[in-house]
């Protein structure tokens, strides 16, 4: 499934149903009052959140979305049918903006939803006009419009750790050992075009979920490279995890500050989250003295680290430990 984060759409609610002009006609009621009834409301638009959906995709096919007309009212004051309302689903941590950029909604959990056309209300049949002084009033009101919005839709991926670092890290690599993802690897930069995410399961049945971002590069928060498109999948997650190349890299410590530097720039506080650096390819000949350089770095921040290869499964299972620790079991 091709994985789409971004969609512009155009939303309207159905129109109000029109009053009615009608008098009763009843046998021995020669001269019956007004009883036109009132049309019916229009339909909503209303956007829900589904933890059945995962992209953004259908709405880059069908991008205009209109809710049905209320009915018009009916004799004997009978208000007419309301307009069904147009219920789209949408990924959960779905983020509805307006025209303005301003937020309207923020689709946190299933099942969260919220109106973002409202229907126009019916109009009155002339039933509603009868006073003393006007007993057989002529006219009716005919139904209001429904509302009509362009929004905006950004989904943030829900996860409980996301993987950072610069292309080729082995971020991948990392949440195929580690989950049932089946995230592409090769050996090459920017492997990774869409965020993958996986699901962890411990045997004391602790599960939390991981996300691996396409690798971001320096300029990543100003839009460079893949950027600024998925930093923002970090934004939700409680547990940042730094994956750095201590086997092929000229220089890890660099590595790592331009990450770090891209998500101070970003801003959402991204560097004042939970993190753990990795050092990861230890398997490399001549890693051992980056691992060491990384150590300090990290235990100067104050920050848990570990030395990992992703590929042959070292030290992995002593990392998923502290990221369940962390994110589970606080």
């Amino acid at each position: 499934m091709r994985f789409v984060d971004e969609a512009d759409i155009w939303v309207v609610g159905g129109k109000g149903g029109d009053g009615i002009v009608s008098f009763r006609r009843e046998k021995f009621v020669p001269k019956g009052g007004p009883d036109g009834g009132d049309g019916g409301q229009g339909g909503d638009v209303v956007l829900k959140a589904s933890s059945q959906m995962r992209t953004l995709l259908d709405f880059r096919y069908k991008r205009h979305y209109r809710a049905q007309d209320g009915d018009r009212g009916g004799p004997n004051c009978r208000t007419g049918k309301r307009g069904s309302d147009v219920v789209l689903l949408v990924p959960v941590g779905t983020v509805v903006k307006d025209e303005k950029g301003e937020v309207i909604a923020d689709l946190e959990k299933d099942g969260d939803f919220v109106v973002v056309a409202r229907g126009g209300r019916g109009g009155y049949g002339n039933a509603h006009y009868a006073t003393p002084w006007r007993q057989a009033p002529q006219y009716a009101k005919k139904g209001k419009e429904g509302e009509a919005r362009h929004i905006f839709l950004e989904l943030k991926l829900l996860a409980d750790v996301a993987l950072v670092g610069l292309p080729n890290a082995g971020k991948s690599s990392l949440l195929n050992r580690i989950s049932s993802a089946k995230a592409k690897v090769a050996d090459y930069p920017f492997t990774t075009l869409v965020p993958n995410l996986g699901v962890v399961e411990l045997k004391d049945g602790t599960r939390f979920t991981v996300t691996d971002l396409p690798g971001l590069v320096e300029g990543a928060s100003s839009g460079a490279g893949l950027g600024i498109k998925f930093l923002r999948h970090c934004e939700r997650a409680p547990l940042l995890v730094h994956i750095v190349d201590v086997g092929c890299s000229q220089n890890p410590v660099a590595d790592l500050r331009a990450i770090e530097k891209e998500l101070k720039t970003y801003g959402h506080d991204l560097l004042e989250r939970r993190k753990i650096i990795v050092a990861n390819k230890v398997d490399v000949p001549g890693s051992a003295i980056w691992v060491e350089v990384l150590r300090e770095e990290a235990i100067k921040q104050g920050l848990g680290f570990f030395a990992i290869s992703a590929r042959t499964g070292f030290g992995v299972a002593e990392l998923v430990q502290a990221m369940a620790n962390l994110v589970v079991k606080g």
